[in-house]
């Protein structure tokens, strides 16, 4: 097992920091982009990170730690940001992460003692059983690959400019997935 409670932080503490330094400021051309119809921009990964802050990782968290198998989690909707959040701004998305991704933060680490806890055990509603270490390393890992997709949908804008050069970049040739 590789996952470490407190380097899990670092990386769930940064990601705010590494979304507003690579998003804000910057035009709707680039933040709101696409890969196609269904396909979902910066914008909309923000909008997605708010909606899991809210209601699911720290939920579920929770849930493992006081109802441990005796709860189901309740279905997360990954779509939820799209109804949501058509009249705010990116930077109101960014402000709002970064808040609940703090408040997040300190109530786990209050909550958690990694030496006792990791083990503990929810009943995810697609999964079945699925322990505390697992739900945290995926809250880490899903950050990560949000951050790729977004890098990844921002340099496909670009795909057709880059002429013959687009060879010898990997990021053009991955497969768009929301």
């Amino acid at each position: 097992m590789q996952f470490e409670f407190h380097e899990a932080l670092e990386i769930l503490r940064r990601t705010p920091a590494v979304l507003s330094s690579m998003l804000e400021g910057l035009p709707d051309s680039w933040t709101r982009c696409n890969e196609g119809e269904g396909t979902w921009g910066s914008f909309d990964v923000v909008g997605h990170l708010n909606d899991g802050e809210r209601k699911d990782w720290l939920e579920r968290v929770s849930i493992i730690h006081e109802q441990g198998e005796n709860l189901n989690f309740r279905t997360f909707d990954r779509f939820e940001h799209l109804k949501r959040n058509s009249n705010r701004t990116l930077t109101e998305l960014l402000e709002e992460f970064r808040a609940l991704r703090m408040h997040n933060i300190e109530k786990l680490e209050s909550l958690i003692t990694p030496e006792t806890d990791l083990k503990l055990k929810g009943i995810h509603p697609a999964f079945g059983e699925v322990t505390l270490h697992q739900l945290l390393s995926t809250w880490v890992v899903h950050d990560l690959d949000h951050i790729s997709q977004i890098s990844r949908v921002m340099a496909k804008r670009y795909q057709e400019d880059v002429g013959p050069w687009k060879a010898y970049l990997r990021i053009l040739s991955e497969a768009k997935r929301d």
